[in-house]
């Protein structure tokens, strides 16, 4: 049987379930993201805590794009177990709601419910915790077009056989993202004209078929942009992510990413923003995020 033959070929759900934990995402694979337990429509997963992963030193507190990254994937695991193995699956928006920060140190985990497939759309709803279910650190709900594409990630060698980057972060004390650990392993930076970049790499692939950038990557990438443009143009310190809502409007390819971002309202104690991420070309973004922060109260200010 020829290889397209077999993933067109419905899988039995251990199978399916083996081919799922085996063929992850680049990035889901050298993060050391597990699929703990499967159902069907079900996945609860793990992400073991990484220094690497720290979005502010100076808290220990994780990079809210760790969060969006495992509950991105997290749902399309849940997708995928819902399925028979013969669709490819895409994320067409996810939205997270950051209810208390992750405790520096502890594992995070994952629940992830399918809980309706139509012909073409999958809807998810997902939980993240580090102890228990019932004391979250963030939810997440999300739609996922169902038969995306032709490059079925089920296909082809698994992410064990291959040869893949490391996530580290290198040192720059003085750069921009020196307190962000997770900023610097994904290469983000400044450019001279306030648009941030985010450099095609192996680390942030999603699709490796394609490939296509991860859309948890791209999600990290939005609100770094966020927290960057709302500190710099308030004169803040660092803001705290509430929600962001995250529209994937094309497929992240093998290219260079920049983004920006605008504030739409500001409040004494809320802001609220709008950021946009594109690649060759700015007029056909690639992803858009609306999302709010929470500031320190300023005396004088109208509050939300």
């Amino acid at each position: 049987m020829s290889e397209a033959s077999k993933v067109d070929t419905p899988l039995p759900f251990d199978e399916l379930a083996d081919a799922i934990k085996s063929h992850r995402s680049v990035y889901g694979h050298i993060s050391g993201l597990q699929l703990d337990r499967a159902a069907p429509g079900e996945a609860w997963s793990s992400l073991p805590y990484r220094p690497v992963f720290v979005g502010d030193t100076g808290t220990g507190v994780l990079h809210g794009g760790v969060v969006t990254a495992m509950l991105d994937e997290s749902c399309g695991m849940a997708v995928q177990l819902a399925l028979d193995g013969t669709r490819a699956i895409a994320t067409l928006d996810l939205r997270i709601d950051y209810l208390k920060p992750a405790t520096p140190g502890l594992d995070i985990r994952a629940h992830a419910i399918c809980y309706r497939v139509t012909r073409s759309i999958a809807f998810v709803r997902a939980t993240a915790y580090q102890e228990t279910e019932d004391d979250p650190v963030a939810t997440a709900t999300a739609c996922f077009m169902v038969g995306a594409n032709r490059t079925n990630m089920l296909k082809g060698r698994s992410r064990e056989d291959l040869a893949l980057p490391t996530l580290e972060a290198p040192e720059d004390p003085t750069g921009p993202f020196a307190q962000s650990p997770f900023a610097r392993a994904l290469g983000i930076r400044v450019s001279d004209d306030g648009t941030l970049v985010m450099p095609f790499s192996q680390k942030i692939i999603g699709n490796p078929i394609l490939p296509a950038i991860h859309g948890g990557m791209t999600g990290a990438f939005l609100e770094t942009t966020a927290i960057v443009g709302v500190t710099r143009e308030l004169g803040v310190s660092l803001p705290k992510p509430i929600g962001l809502t995250i529209n994937y409007l094309r497929s992240g390819r093998a290219l260079d990413s920049y983004a920006n971002v605008s504030i739409v309202k500001q409040g004494r104690r809320v802001v609220a923003f709008e950021a946009q991420a594109w690649q060759d070309d700015r007029t056909k973004p690639i992803a858009s995020a609306f999302g709010h922060f929470m500031l320190r109260p300023a005396p004088g200010a109208d509050e939300e």
